[in-house]
């Protein structure tokens, strides 16, 4: 989640909604937005927020429940959301804790988030499925009397009127009802969609039908046809069950995007067992498993949330939220996934977060935020679509006059009728689900391979990178690095060198710092908490241990203090061309000795690499390690252009230099120091193995941390994009093409006019055709 935008009143510092900077009043990056005004650090981070500051300011919201408290979206221990959020499909800005009619599109709201305990269909679907059979067989009476009363002469043509009218009733006040109700609110919110175009047009047929049933002799002789005025209850009828229909369809097909977070809802286990301080053991539901409590997860059992092992050794599968097939042994220390399936041992875990903070639930959240957000080729459809249906209006009319004044008699029931038509062909719903079905079904899709997108502007734009900055520590190599050596300068011993550092590094979260304490713990050194630390953010830390001050790092942290390491300079280069990280060690700026520590490469990195040089990406390597060391690993995968020893600035320089040259920058990264760059960079990739901090920052999430999820990544933004341009193609055709034909184009030539039933049909089956080639994303390779 990103980090949010605190209150003077509560905290000091500012911080920018995007990236998560520290940020001051002073900024001259700004936005003022419901009263509230937002800072900045850079103009990228600007330019971001206004691009989807709804995005943003949800964030916001939810860090800060005391503002906004229903609309918080918390999940409990179960992932199930326990203050439901009802948000547009068409239109996710809109957001309210009830169900109701978006303002905007007049579409139903629905859950932002599926429940797995609602095992009913869904309540709208089960309305509109009702409605449409209940009324269908009146429906097809009125259509039947329509076309044959007049042969079959069972009645005198005025009393059959007056029998189709009673007919009627019940499908247009109860059965359509909801279609008049929803075009009422949209003229009431000045909001013109696809139901004023339905209302209107079903409208006016109805009430000319009943007009020229209770009242003939108010119509001139040309509109009577067979003795009776021609009345239309076929087509009011006709056109409400196709629209049921259409209806049904869509909210069937769209049920279906939400599979994968359903599936990925389902992956949580709903008890633990817990072990009491007595001995005892306890199956408890997952909603009163606490933060330090010690779990036992017995063979065949999925790890109930995420922690770390106390006690055991077994293997465990994690392709339920990784997508690595082989399972991963884990032993005492490491750590384990809530959601994973424990295969052959007993494992005793000690539980670090819980609740929304497991990875799962995480997950979840951003595979819904994303599949909510807007594409910036949405927007433009948004706004293709609200001048649509103004257009489509005035062509109606237009139609209407048109016929009525040079048509052939009955001029103006071909006027009506034809109006009708364009009204009821002319739905934009179509034109507004090309892309929120697309982004729904890719995002789904995405998850289920480990590729989490922020938000839909994401998927749109990681096709376009043409360079990747890639980090070593964590993205390139394990980030589990290991200890190889201490060297002590001359007076020092190799321990005391190794337990200075260990000390000074206990404050630290880098994976370096790690490996150090571990291997001074291993040698039964007795380490001192720091009296003050500080990390100088990718180049390494200072502090004070027993008044003594100590610094830490690479060659530019020693420049900083004025410690020369040309004594120990040949060493460190030969423990760099081995690919070993080098730090050294000064006590009072006086320079004491260095330790190297040994990094390996991912397994699936040098495929990784290869794959996305092959595709046509430059890549560049760039690290907070020696150059040397850096040198030796970009040899190793054939990376050529590569930094090393570079600060956060750096890192964010380097971006901005790049982009300036005109290049579509990603940063892939996982430590605190990566996140100034991966917030800059056109997209920001993060391993999900990496710190919070850098997540916070990207747009797109590894879960396992394997960079072929890049290629991935790619491949799945262009099925994507093209998806959502035959989805607008489609749905622009269909109304160029069907427009004039209702408006009875043809009629001059051929005599053919578009019936409105037949143009009820087509509106139904368009959206159902949109969001079914939007599913084709699913089974896509």
């Amino acid at each position: 989640m990103d980090h949010h935008h605190e209150d003077k009143n509560i905290n000091n510092t500012l911080k920018d909604p995007v990236c998560g900077m520290a940020v001051t009043e002073k900024s001259e990056f700004h936005e003022k937005v419901n009263n509230k005004t937002f800072y900045f650090c850079s103009e990228r981070c600007h330019i971001k927020f206004k691009g989807d500051p709804a995005f943003y300011i949800a964030k916001v919201e939810e860090a800060t429940p005391e503002k906004e408290p229903q609309k918080k979206i918390e999940l409990n221990s179960n992932n199930i959301d326990t203050s439901t959020i009802y948000t547009c499909p068409m239109h996710p800005e809109i957001r309210q804790n009830h169900p109701g009619n978006c303002p905007i599109c007049g579409m139903t709201l629905e859950p932002l988030l599926p429940n797995l305990d609602e095992t009913d269909e869904n309540p709208e679907l089960k309305d509109f499925k009702r409605r449409f059979w209940y009324t269908l067989p009146l429906t097809i009476i009125v259509i039947f009397l329509a076309m044959f009363g007049h042969q079959l002469n069972w009645f005198e043509m005025k009393v059959q009127s007056w029998i189709e009218l009673i007919l009627t009733l019940p499908i247009v006040f109860w059965a359509g009802w909801p279609f008049f109700v929803r075009c009422w609110q949209s003229i009431l919110n000045r909001s013109p969609n696809m139901w004023t175009l339905i209302g209107i047009g079903t409208g006016a047929a109805f009430i000319y039908s009943v007009v020229g049933t209770l009242a003939p002799h108010v119509f001139p002789a040309s509109f009577i046809s067979m003795g009776r005025v021609a009345v239309y209850f076929e087509a009011t009828a006709a056109i409400i069950s196709l629209t049921l229909l259409g209806q049904v369809l869509e909210l069937k097909a769209r049920s279906q995007t939400s599979a994968a977070i359903k599936s990925l809802l389902g992956l949580a286990p709903k008890i633990a067992r817990k072990i009491h301080e007595d001995g005892r053991e306890e199956d408890i539901p997952l909603s009163h498993v606490h933060v330090g409590d010690l779990l036992r997860v017995r063979p065949g059992e999925k790890v109930p949330v995420d922690g770390i092992i106390t006690e055991g050794t077994s293997s465990v599968d994690e392709s339920m939220l990784t997508g690595e097939p082989v399972p991963i042994t884990k032993r005492i220390g490491d750590p384990v996934i809530g959601a994973t399936m424990n295969m052959n041992g007993s494992l005793v875990m000690r539980s670090e977060k819980v609740g929304s903070s497991t990875v799962l639930s995480q997950i979840v959240q951003m595979v819904a935020q994303a599949q909510r957000s807007k594409a910036p080729m949405q927007r433009m459809a948004d706004h293709v679509a609200g001048w649509f249906v103004m257009a489509v209006i005035a062509i109606a009319v237009l139609t209407f006059f048109g016929w009525g004044i040079f048509g052939p008699e009955p001029s103006w029931v071909y006027g009506l009728i034809n109006a009708v038509a364009v009204l009821i062909i002319a739905c934009p719903c179509a034109l507004g689900l090309a892309t929120p079905m697309s982004i729904m079904v890719a995002t789904g899709r995405g998850a289920s391979n480990g590729v989490l997108f922020r938000d839909a502007a994401a998927i749109e734009n990681l096709r376009k990178i043409d360079t990747l900055i890639i980090d070593k520590t964590g993205t390139l190599t394990e980030g589990r690095p290991s200890f190889d050596k201490v060297i002590a300068l001359s007076g020092y011993e190799e321990n005391e060198v190794l337990r200075l550092a260990a000390s000074l590094d206990q404050g630290s979260e880098h994976p370096l710092a790690d490996a150090i304490v571990r291997a001074a713990r291993e040698r039964n050194l007795s380490l001192t908490s720091p009296g003050s630390f500080e990390s100088g953010s990718g180049i390494g830390v200072k502090g004070e241990i027993n008044g003594q001050q100590l610094a830490l790092g690479n060659t530019a942290l020693m420049e900083q203090f004025g410690i020369s390491v040309d004594t120990l300079i040949p060493q460190a280069e030969e423990l760099r061309a081995e690919g070993a990280s080098v730090m050294y060690l000064a006590v009072d700026s006086k320079l004491i000795g260095l330790l190297a520590v040994s990094d390996p490469i991912k397994e699936s990195t040098p495929e990784a690499v290869l794959s996305l040089k092959n595709s046509g990406l430059r890549i560049v390597m760039a690290t907070g390690d020696g150059l040397t060391t850096a040198k030796s690993v970009g040899t190793k995968l054939g990376i050529t252009e590569v930094y090393g020893e570079v600060k956060p600035a750096d890192k964010l320089d380097l971006v901005n230099k790049l982009q300036k040259e005109g290049r579509v920058v990603a940063m892939a990264g996982d430590g605190i120091n990566d996140a100034p760059a991966l917030a800059q960079a056109d997209i920001g990739i993060a391993m999900g193995t990496g710190t919070d901090v850098a997540m916070n920052s990207a747009q797109v999430t590894l879960v396992k941390g394997d960079l072929r999820g890049i290629e991935i990544a790619r491949s799945l933004s262009e099925a994507t994009i093209k998806n959502m341009k035959q989805n607008l193609m489609f749905a622009f055709l269909y109304n160029a093409l069907g427009i004039p034909l209702a408006a009875g184009i043809l009629y001059p030539f051929t005599g053919w006019l578009l019936s409105p039933m037949i143009a009820a049909l087509a509106m139904s089956l368009s959206s159902a055709s949109v969001i079914g080639n939007a599913l084709r994303l699913r089974s896509q390779k």
